[in-house]
């Protein structure tokens, strides 16, 4: 869903630049959209890797229906109660940062 875009490791961490990639959210492939750029960027701390802190600075997409300008964007919830990363995000994070 995302594209590393750029990564810093730095002394007491690491910071991840992700982008969502142009592709259509699934819930709303019965639209003509458009990407229209992308919503502020956040910045999620995620667990520690090596002793660091991991953070991940999130741009996600903004996307339009021309015909009613109505703007869309994929429905994440990128912070959550209990949330837990996948294993294979685990495994993707790790292999990077070798």
């Amino acid at each position: 869903y995302f594209t590393l875009v750029n990564h810093v490791s730095q002394d007491t961490c690491f910071i991840l630049y992700l982008e969502e990639k142009a592709t259509i959210p699934s819930e709303y492939s019965d639209l003509h959209l458009h990407s229209k750029g992308f919503l502020p960027e956040i910045e999620v701390q995620d667990f520690p890797i090596r002793g660091k802190a991991v953070y991940l600075r999130i741009k996600r997409r903004r996307w339009e229906d021309p015909s009613t300008g109505q703007t869309y964007s994929r429905d994440w919830s990128l912070v959550a109660t209990g949330t837990r990363i996948t294993a294979e995000f685990g495994a993707f994070l790790k292999e990077l940062l070798r």
